[in-house]
């Protein structure tokens, strides 16, 4: 049986990520980040308790500032060759995503493809290796339609269509993109198990830029995303968990750190902790950006959650705290074998 309860929430961190931003790009942006966990690490493909995976999510965030910036994401994960070596199995997955920000319509549309092998250590199979590669591609658009420029304005009078500089700029672009990450599982005990993992983004450094290439001068590439996350499960009784992550990321000149817990409580059969029914509840803080609050449910395969971002950066002002609503909801099909017995390790059901 290749399903060892050993991965802990170190994905919990994982997905919450690409928050960095650049003059070249901007990157999608989740609270729940259990939802989308192949978006920040290839290495969390396929790294969960069950044959199958899939999850979907919405984001609504800045309404009350101005037109507001939407993110929709689904994904689908499945070990797709068992006992390579033993227990080891090699997992495939697909994320898309496409995001719409702002009074343009700047759209970023999004399919990322990933393999990932799981290499288990232990005579208990209590450790797993976990080596991730990612290819993705992006078609990202604006209309120019909708923007102001500076030369269009005559005399104080503004003449749409009247300036030159949307010449100089392209509606539409795309790139491929190429990622890699790596990740560490251990269960310390039956409920203990933590996770901690590195990866690295746009490896390629794609030119990623509306402007049109003037002079043969290239477009400016997109900058290299690292992160690294940290992750635990515990459980201090037999139903109560807390479930701690954090997540640091840089890209370019920008850095931000999230940390935060999960509360988390078995409300049915604690016997088959990976899919009893649960309900759960999370504090999380963005640094300089917000604080975050989730709460959801849990109920045989299915998890289902909401989450609110309290705008804490000079933006408060404007929107009057209000961040970001989002919503998630995620299947895993189980495996049959986890109900023939007790499960041994923490597992940490992404």
């Amino acid at each position: 049986m290749i399903r060892k309860n050993i991965f802990s929430r170190a994905s919990l961190i994982a997905a919450l990520a690409l928050t960095a931003h650049s003059v070249q790009a901007q990157d999608i942006h989740f609270t729940q980040f259990n939802a989308v966990p192949m978006v920040i690490n290839p290495a969390f493909t396929g790294n969960f308790d069950g044959q199958w995976r899939a999850a979907a999510i919405y984001r609504n965030q800045w309404q009350s500032v101005t037109i507001p910036y939407v993110t929709y994401g689904a994904s689908f994960d499945a070990p797709l060759v068992h006992d390579l070596s033993i227990d080891d199995y090699l997992a495939g997955g697909v994320q898309v995503y496409e995001d719409k920000a702002g009074d343009g319509n700047l759209t970023n549309f999004t399919v990322l493809a990933s393999v990932a092998y799981h290499k288990f250590f232990g005579k208990e199979v209590n450790k797993a290796l976990s080596v991730g590669f990612q290819g993705g591609y992006s078609e990202k658009s604006i209309d120019l339609s909708k923007l102001y420029f500076g030369d269009e304005f005559l005399n104080g009078t503004f003449v749409p269509g009247a300036g030159a500089q949307q010449q100089y700029l392209n509606n539409r672009l795309h790139y491929f993109t190429v990622n890699a990450g790596i990740s560490w599982a251990q269960s310390v005990s039956s409920n203990f198990g933590y996770e901690l993992g590195v990866g690295a983004n746009n490896l390629n450094q794609p030119a990623d830029g509306f402007a049109k290439e003037q002079n043969s001068q290239a477009a400016s590439g997109l900058g290299m995303r690292y992160t690294a996350q940290l992750g635990a499960i515990w459980y201090v009784s037999e139903k109560f968990s807390l479930r701690p992550g954090v997540l640091y990321q840089s890209q370019n000149t920008a850095n931000e750190i999230i940390a935060g817990n999960e509360f988390h409580y078995i409300v049915g059969n604690p016997e088959v902790r990976s899919f009893a029914s649960a309900v759960f509840a999370g504090v999380w803080y963005r640094t300089g950006d917000a604080a975050m609050i989730t709460v959801g449910g849990e109920w045989k395969s299915w998890r289902l959650g909401l989450s609110y971002d309290y705008n804490l950066s000079d933006l408060n002002t404007a929107s009057n705290g209000n961040g970001g609503f989002e919503i998630s909801l995620r299947y895993i099909m189980p495996n049959p074998l986890d109900f023939a017995h007790r499960l041994v390790y923490p597992c940490s059901r992404f």
